[in-house]
């Protein structure tokens, strides 16, 4: 999960720029489908990327985004990740889902 220093860092770093004012929640949420398209192409010829240093910038660039946007939208990364995760918690038990990628109704 995101540390607050690393949340802090990227709020400075936006706003010495002043980069909010383009920072609206549909701006972000585009960016990060723009760059999710981007960490993908990394897989486009193969399970294995051709660059990993290449792989490792576009995942920072799309976890970079979702930060900004959690931010902007005013929820804590921590908070709605460990929220979501015990919702599909209850949805995959372990009795039923371990060692299946099915999905469950």
């Amino acid at each position: 999960m995101a540390s607050k220093k690393t949340q802090q860092v990227l709020a400075e770093f936006v706003a010495e720029r002043d980069w909010d004012q383009f920072h609206t929640p549909e701006n972000l949420a585009k960016s990060i489908a723009i760059e999710a398209a981007e960490l993908l192409e990394c897989f486009q010829w193969g399970a294995e990327p051709a660059d990993a240093t290449n792989v490792r910038h576009e995942l920072a660039d799309v976890l970079t985004y979702c930060l900004h946007l959690a931010r902007r939208i005013g929820v804590d990364p921590d908070e709605i990740v460990l929220e979501k995760l015990e919702i599909t918690r209850k949805k995959y038990p372990v009795e039923k889902a371990k060692g299946s990628s099915k999905k469950l109704e």
